[in-house]
C-alpha cells in the first residue's frame, strides 16, 4: 500500500467524523473538517482533480468561517432556516455560469481530467458549504446531488475509498436533512 492510499483512508475517516458531527450540529465538526480537508488537498492534486483540490482548500477556509460563525452564535442560537425558490434559482444559475467559465479554463489551460464535471462538483460544493455554515436546510439537497455525482467522478479517477465515502455521504445527507428539518424554527417561513 502506498502513501496516497493511507492519506485517502485518513481523509475518509475524518470526513465521516465531520459529517456525523455536522448532522448533530456539533461545533467540533469544523476543526475535524479542516484536518480532513488539509489531507484531501494533496490527495486530489496528485489525482489531477485540480478543482477538487481547490475545493478542499476552500473547505479549510469555510471550516474556519463556519467554526467562527457557529462559535459566535454559540451554535444553539444559530437556527436552521429555509430559503425561497427565488434564492435557489439565483444560486443555481450563478453556479451553472461559474461552472461553464471555470470548466473552460481548466479544459483549455491545464491537464485536468474531467474538467467540467470536476468544476461542477466543486462550484456547487462551494455553494452548499456556505449554506451549511449558515444552517440553510436545503444545503442537504445540494449535498445529496453532489455526493451521488461524485461517486462516478471519484471512481473514474481510481479513488475507490472516496467513491465509497460519497455513497455513505449521500445516505448521511438524507439523515442530515431529516435531522435539521426537525429543528427549523418557523417551518412555514422562507427567507430570500
Amino acid at each position: 500500500m502506498d502513501f496516497l492510499f493511507y492519506l485517502e483512508l485518513f481523509s475518509v475517516v475524518t470526513s465521516l467524523g465531520f459529517i456525523i458531527l455536522m448532522i448533530y450540529q456539533k461545533i467540533w465538526c469544523w476543526p475535524i473538517g479542516i484536518i480532513s480537508s488539509l489531507a484531501s488537498i494533496f490527495l486530489f492534486f496528485e489525482s489531477k482533480l485540480y478543482a477538487e483540490s481547490f475545493l478542499y482548500f476552500y473547505y479549510v477556509l469555510i471550516g474556519v468561517y463556519g467554526w467562527y460563525v457557529w462559535n459566535k452564535e454559540k451554535s444553539s442560537n444559530l437556527k436552521v432556516e429555509r430559503r425561497s425558490h427565488l434564492y435557489h434559482l439565483i444560486i443555481v444559475g450563478v453556479g451553472v455560469f461559474i461552472t461553464a467559465c471555470v470548466g473552460l479554463l481548466f479544459s483549455n489551460y491545464t491537464d485536468a481530467e474531467r474538467p467540467f464535471p470536476d468544476t461542477a462538483s466543486t462550484i456547487f460544493s462551494l455553494i452548499a458549504s456556505y449554506m451549511e455554515a449558515h444552517k440553510i436546510l436545503s444545503s442537504w439537497f445540494f449535498w445529496m446531488a453532489i455526493n451521488l455525482f461524485s461517486v462516478w467522478l471519484y471512481l473514474d479517477r481510481g479513488l475507490k475509498l472516496y467513491s465509497g465515502l460519497m455513497v455513505i455521504y449521500f445516505l448521511l445527507s438524507v439523515v442530515g436533512y431529516r435531522h435539521w428539518k426537525k429543528s427549523v424554527v418557523h417551518p412555514e417561513v422562507e427567507i430570500l
